[in-house]
């Protein structure tokens, strides 16, 4: 039997839908781009509108400061002896460039066609301005909430969630929950409500390979000094083998094969590899030989070269042995793997094959873990009644192949439940041109989160 959402808390986000709507124009108006060193009072501006909104729905709510963007913060604690929901989100953005590939500007929430375009759109504004509808529709409709709530908007999940966990530590207080909602990912795909219960892991390199002093003739030097771009491409290469498996010895301890009832799950799934190739512009899909393309997608590490530069770039010939060459490169991990472990490996495999004549440099950055949330826990349970009665339809579980940091920090640091159940689509476009939220989806996570809200009201509370 579907469950079913409270009528009054239905009418209301129904008839309230232009106002939500324009609120999240409101917020994609603001460039709250994180990764913009001159967009500070930008960033603090949006953190300000969104502690003035907690503020407006009765909330006790503030700016917490981190010594880097701000939290914004608030709290509803009028529920005694029933659970207390941590509810994360961002405020910050990624940059909109390229501007000429947008085809409405980038911060003013455009709306055609039944979906809104701007930057934030649903990375993560929208999913936000989602979660303070519902709770606007309890605190109107029924004058209370069924539970009590903390709201943190973060300002720097963009660029990493850098002061994320010292704000933990700092804040304790304001952070202690007996379960966390996280709604930044995405379903399936429309018509397919879905629950995330993985995320992968993220760790960083950068490798700089040094050869000559300075860039020397190629003509004098070519076939006598090592070049460095030839010897990193060397490098990188060593890194997997004809397969598609990472070479470095220790890469896979911690990762699991899935059971056959989750692959059976995967295979039953709707996915046409030709298609989605050729969506993305290649020939065919690569990875892991033997693998599924959704396993590979959310349940199996990668390393991935993201950046690789050296030598002349500019217009006509520069003969030259350059001087250096450099190269970013970063891992998805997942089940148990160590970041700490993972990035010492791929560091010394590094150094190892490196070849004679050149000097390496290698630096590690990061440490994000792969979580998990069991599809048995009672904090799912109630997210899947929640989206079948925002949705009409009960969700499948499904992987993410991306990272919150957060997300990891939440499970390590406070040991939290937590539910990732955002309602994005995977044409959205995050992180690139004409971001967007279609509609359907984003007045269908209003509902789904007012349902949410009544379902955890049963969860036990933490000791």
């Amino acid at each position: 039997m579907v469950t079913r959402l409270d009528p009054a808390l239905a009418a209301y986000c129904e008839t309230h839908r232009q106002e939500h709507l324009a609120e999240l124009q409101r917020w994609i108006a603001i460039p709250s781009v994180s990764a913009d060193p001159q967009a500070d009072g930008e960033i603090r501006r949006c953190a300000a509108t969104i502690v003035d909104r907690l503020d407006a729905l009765g909330m006790h709510a503030r700016i917490l400061e981190t010594g880097g963007n701000p939290l914004a913060y608030g709290e509803w604690l009028g529920a005694p002896g029933k659970p207390t929901v941590l509810i994360y989100g961002h405020y910050d953005v990624q940059p909109a460039d390229p501007p000429a590939l947008w085809h409405s500007p980038p911060f003013e929430g455009v709306v055609r066609d039944g979906k809104i375009f701007g930057r934030g759109a649903v990375d993560d504004k929208g999913q936000v301005v989602m979660h303070l509808a519902a709770l606007e529709a309890h605190l109107v409709t029924r004058g209370a909430l069924p539970i009590n709530v903390k709201v943190i908007v973060e300002g720097e999940e963009e660029i990493g969630s850098p002061n994320f966990e010292a704000a933990l530590a700092r804040y304790r207080h304001e952070f202690t929950a007996d379960l966390a909602i996280v709604s930044d990912t995405a379903v399936y795909s429309e018509g397919k409500p879905s629950l995330t219960t993985s995320t992968r892991g993220l760790i960083h390199w950068e490798v700089v390979v040094h050869g000559p002093d300075c860039d020397v003739h190629s003509g004098y030097y070519g076939g006598v000094v090592r070049n460095p771009i030839e010897a990193l491409a060397q490098m990188i290469a060593e890194l997997k083998d004809a397969d598609g498996r990472v070479a470095v010895p220790g890469f896979y301890d911690g990762v699991s094969e899935l059971p056959p009832q989750q692959l059976a799950e995967l295979r039953a799934l709707e996915f046409d590899e030709a298609r989605e190739a050729a969506a993305l512009g290649v020939s065919e899909l690569a990875g892991e030989r033997g693998r599924l393309p959704l396993e590979r997608m959310w349940f199996r590490p990668t390393l991935e070269c993201n950046g690789i530069w050296g030598g002349y770039q500019g217009p006509g010939q520069k003969t030259i042995i350059p001087s250096r060459a450099c190269a970013k490169l970063s891992a998805r991990l997942v089940g148990d793997q160590d970041p700490e472990r993972i990035k010492a490996a791929v560091a010394e495999f590094i150094a190892r094959v490196a070849p004679t004549g050149v000097r390496v440099e290698i630096e590690s950055f990061g440490g994000v873990r792969a979580v998990r949330t069991s599809r048995d826990h009672p904090v799912v349970a109630a997210a899947a009644r929640a989206m079948e009665a925002g949705f009409g339809k009960a969700p499948i579980f499904i992987g993410t192949g991306g990272s919150i940091g957060p997300v990891a920090s939440f499970d390590r640091v406070l040991g939290l439940p937590q539910v990732m159940i955002g309602v994005g689509l995977p044409d959205d476009q995050i992180h690139a041109p004409n971001e967007k939220f279609t509609l359907s989806q984003f007045f269908g996570g209003i509902l789904t989160m007012a349902q949410l809200y009544d379902e955890l009201a049963a969860m036990p509370t933490r000791d």
